[in-house]
């Protein structure tokens, strides 16, 4: 696009109230960036001051993208997962030190000595020293497996706490399995499987998170994309179904609006589920990357937590500034490094319309 359209689109988004020429900036970004769908989202703690989703479904579909589509979020299940595991840590169902081998003792004689130790704290936010593990991982591969998607997690995390540990003098080893981990601890210390506390939490926000690709439950949902717009084919994915509470949830823009302004309510001690201290603890309470969370610092010195999830055929960013009461939120059905220059390019405008 030439300069001078973009610096005209960005004058005019900067003195309308209404956000329609925003949308115009982020529809020209949309089709710059080869993005089929876009989404975002600008909230403070008491009101959602703009919220769009445009583009189409399907890439060369022409089905109108609307606010009830619903996209993979990746990694920002982990917050997810987190603000559950935190609701258990208060009502007493487990303590933030439960070891899993407390908890599951007759696996202990399967597992390397480096896991014996693994607390809930350490599987929520990258301590432990289990193997890098994602969906793109050849190993293991699903006829190593049986049974129900249940019984298969079991056996992967069998197999997961066989494997040598990851070889970093870091606090920190990022990987997807402590999530597995966690998983088994809150399903074991409640009862109910990880879905069906995912359908709690729906209950208690109002919310509707589904699970897998949106396409593979109905066709004419939105479909993700890779990096050639190549659309998703809506097969079971095990992988991602092995990882579940680390990266498999769906949601549409305005149910992730509804937990994410939740949070900035929660980190400026609004909310009904955590106190304050709860919530920033959850958010910043360890270095880099805490319960769900990494968190840092901008060059004005702003603090903000955020996180990235990239399953494979989606992006979705999320950004909570709590000292400026705003989040910024960034959802695109394709996952491109393309894709990704351009949701850094739509938030750089939104943060600089709406930071005060």
């Amino acid at each position: 696009m030439k300069r001078w359209v973009w610096l005209l689109l960005l004058w005019v988004c900067g003195f309308q109230a209404n956000g329609q020429a925003c949308l115009a900036v982020a529809d020209s970004i949309r089709r710059e960036f080869r993005i089929p769908e876009l989404g975002y989202a600008v909230v403070s703690s008491d009101s959602i001051i703009e919220m769009q989703v445009l583009g189409e479904k399907k890439a060369g579909s022409g089905r109108v993208a609307n606010l009830n589509d619903r996209f993979r979020i990746g990694s920002n299940t982990k917050a997810i997962t987190g603000f559950i595991a935190a609701q258990m840590v208060k009502r007493g169902q487990l303590k933030w030190d439960t070891k899993f081998f407390d908890l599951f003792p007759e696996m202990k004689a399967g597992s390397r000595k480096e896991y014996y130790n693994i607390t809930l704290l350490q599987a929520l936010s990258f301590r432990t020293k289990l193997p890098k593990y994602t969906y793109t991982n050849a190993v293991p591969v699903k006829s190593q497996f049986h049974g129900n998607d249940e019984e298969q997690r079991m056996q992967f995390a069998k197999w997961m706490i066989s494997q040598l540990p990851q070889k970093t003098k870091d606090t920190m080893g990022y990987t997807n399995l402590g999530y597995l981990v966690a998983e088994f601890m809150m399903e074991k210390a409640s009862g109910k499987s990880y879905k069906e506390l995912v359908k709690e939490l729906n209950g208690l926000l109002g919310t509707n998170f589904g699970f897998g690709r949106p396409s593979a439950v109905d066709t004419l949902q939105t479909y993700g994309h890779d990096s050639l717009l190549r659309p998703e084919d809506g097969k079971y994915d095990y992988k991602l179904e092995w990882l579940l509470a680390a990266g498999n949830i769906n949601a549409t823009l305005p149910d992730y609006v509804k937990f994410i302004q939740e949070q900035l309510k929660g980190l400026q001690g609004k909310s009904k589920f955590f106190t304050k201290e709860e919530y920033n603890f959850l958010h910043f309470g360890l270095p880099v990357f805490s319960v769900g969370w990494f968190w840092d610092k901008d060059d004005d010195g702003h603090i903000f937590s955020h996180n990235t999830g990239n399953p494979g055929t989606f992006l979705t960013s999320v950004y909570v500034y709590r000292d400026i009461d705003r989040v910024y939120i960034l959802f695109s059905n394709v996952q491109s490094t393309l894709a990704e220059k351009g949701l850094d390019n739509l938030f750089d405008q939104l943060f600089d319309k709406y930071q005060k």
